[in-house]
């Protein structure tokens, strides 16, 4: 079986973590956040995965390439075009990218899944083809019921009793809202539905395709599903998302590494003396990590690989990405990565701008190396 993952997109929303990575490949324990997407597929027989990539799309490519490694077979439509021996992406939209992939030949011949690359879901897909499949949909949209609290951050369906869509109200006020039903980016699509895309211009699925289904009176049809879905669209998101796997209540991700006391992972040849550090589980230490005495660290925390934590360091509920440098410095509810120290709100701080660097580095750099004053004075 056939599927697509939208894949091209530049994940504005979530920057400046995606100025160094496309959002499909933000690391969620250490392991892409598609990564888990392409063992859902392969767990329900789709064992052949198109991917549209634009923005870095490189970093997508190196790490799946043609799916060997994940059982399944890949691969990809790059939008976009090369200036100057670069390559500068231009994504076609979501539908957009369908059409293309169809026009260059007909891959879409059967019953197919379209899901974006960015969120942890855990849904049997062999059960929504199935209902797909029943309603004789020509499409097939799987909602989630929320809060009505919560229906301003998404896409509104509004459907009759048998299904049947009606309306689509994007991220409408709590009191315009006619449903608590939201759209979750994942779809059943018959071949068909390429009739309705336009080829060679940017076109959206649920801007551009969805009310022209609507209007056309097409079998179109959404579903709400009881199924488990993180989507990391925003910094506030991924922050949310990694303390919900250490704490247990995202069930379908599991905390690597080895437990060496209770709630403190690691992985291979952490460098740390435990009876000198304060650290609290739940917490995940990457492999080859140094945590210097009297540092103090308080889950639910995640650090990466090849970090160094100094003595005078104190890091509670945050993400530090692989090899960062904390020197002096109290981070708390914070995200780290490269020059960048992000709160969970999300509010960005440059470290390089604002002269902070020399308590949050990468951990790479060499250190000066103090010469004891009796070495000098041979040397001279």
């Amino acid at each position: 079986m056939k599927a697509m993952i939208l894949a091209a997109g530049k994940g504005t929303r979530i920057r400046p973590i995606t100025n160094i990575m496309p959002k499909p490949m933000i690391p969620i324990m250490q392991k892409p956040v598609m990564e888990f997407l392409v063992e859902l597929l392969r767990q329900h027989g789709f064992d052949q995965v198109m991917v549209n990539v634009s923005h870095l799309s490189e970093e997508i490519e190196n790490y799946f390439r043609d799916g060997q490694k994940f059982g399944v077979q890949m691969a990809y439509s790059f939008e976009g075009k090369i200036v100057d021996g670069q390559l500068v992406g231009a994504a076609l939209g979501s539908a957009g990218g369908l059409k293309k992939i169809q026009d260059f030949s007909p891959f879409f011949d059967s019953t197919f899944v379209v899901m974006c690359g960015d969120a942890l879901i855990d849904l049997d897909l062999t059960q929504v083809v199935n209902w797909h499949r029943q309603k004789k949909a020509l499409a097939t949209v799987v909602m989630k019921t929320v809060p009505k609290s919560e229906v301003s951050s998404y896409g509104v369906v509004v459907t009759d009793d048998d299904g049947k869509i009606l309306q689509f109200q994007e991220k409408p006020s709590v009191e315009d809202a006619l449903s608590n039903n939201i759209n979750t980016g994942i779809y059943i699509f018959e071949p068909e539905i390429l009739d309705y895309i336009p080829s060679g211009m940017e076109f959206d699925i649920g801007g551009d395709l969805f009310p022209k289904l609507v209007a056309a009176g097409a079998p179109f049809y959404a579903t709400a599903m009881d199924f488990q879905w993180v989507d990391i669209g925003k910094v506030p998101d991924y922050w949310q998302a990694i303390q919900g796997v250490l704490t247990g209540s995202i069930k379908n991700v599991k905390v690597p590494g080895h437990e060496v006391k209770p709630g403190i992972f690691t992985g291979l040849n952490v460098s740390v003396n435990w009876d000198k550090v304060e650290i609290e589980g739940p917490v995940y230490i990457g492999g080859m990590t140094r945590i210097e005495d009297g540092a103090k660290i308080i889950g639910p925390t995640m650090i990466g690989p090849n970090c160094h934590v100094c003595s005078g360091a104190s890091v509670e509920r945050s993400v530090i990405f692989e090899y960062s440098r904390l020197s002096d410095v109290r981070l708390v509810d914070k995200l780290v990565f490269g020059r960048y120290c992000v709160d969970k709100t999300g509010a960005t701080i440059d470290l390089q701008a604002a002269a902070l660097d020399w308590l949050i580095t990468d951990a790479r750099q060499l250190q000066q190396v103090k010469v004891p004053p009796e070495i000098v004075k041979l040397q001279a």
